[in-house]
């Protein structure tokens, strides 16, 4: 698939566009990546998302593309070349598919209350928080993986890419407020997880770099 048929609308520091990046990277997909300041609603966004006028967005040919993990979803059902994203077995399916929600819809926004919490308990309570769901998560890590290297087993799949897509962010938030997060004598399992996908994964090239994040955070 040559790289004028796929194109990504997006923002690289975004966690929702390294998703799929992540994906088209483990499809060995080439693509385009249109670059666009996320917080500006330009014309050719809402034109292309007139619905939440957000990023990414993918364009395949003609097809326009919303919502980071439908695009994961998409991109693994419309190129079947490679690895598979998604588990083929209905229920891992279902599974993967419950905790992704669960880090969009319970998880992740933890991050934006940390980060608008006034004082230091309130931003105390928020930290706990984001730490249980990682517990919650540790959890999920080793029923899913069944003992192998990633949610997806041997290969990366749909939690990895829902999950790791924050990793790099996590670590900012780890200096910013001074605590661990990603814990490796609570959560064992993420922690040797999030080493591997930086270290030793098909998307290591397009991980997102906490050392990046901090220069981008500072420009903000």
């Amino acid at each position: 698939m040559a790289s004028n048929d796929v194109k990504l609308l997006g923002a690289w520091p975004s966690t929702f566009v390294n998703r799929v990046m992540m994906a088209l990277k483990i499809k060995s997909i080439e693509y385009e990546l249109i670059q666009t300041n996320p917080h500006e609603k330009t014309e050719f966004l809402v034109k292309s998302n007139p619905v939440h006028k957000k990023i990414p967005v993918l364009f395949h040919g003609d097809k326009i593309i919303c919502e980071s993990l439908i695009i994961v979803q998409y991109i693994d059902d419309a190129w079947v070349d490679g690895p598979s994203i998604l588990p083929s077995d209905p229920y891992d399916r279902a599974v993967a598919r419950f905790w992704a929600a669960y880090i969009d819809e319970k998880w992740l926004p933890l991050f934006v209350k940390c980060r608008d919490a006034k004082g230091e308990e309130a931003k105390k309570e928020v930290t706990e928080k984001i730490c249980e769901g990682l517990v919650l998560l540790e959890d999920a890590f080793v029923k899913c993986s069944r003992g192998k290297a990633f949610f997806g087993g041997e290969n990366i799949g749909y939690v990895d890419i829902a999950l790791g897509c924050q990793v790099g962010w996590l670590k900012v938030t780890e200096s910013l407020i001074g605590t661990k997060i990603l814990d490796g004598t609570k959560t064992p399992g993420l922690f040797g997880w999030a080493e591997r996908l930086y270290s030793d994964s098909p998307v290591k090239d397009v991980m997102l770099q906490a050392a990046k994040l901090s220069e981008v955070l500072k420009r903000i």
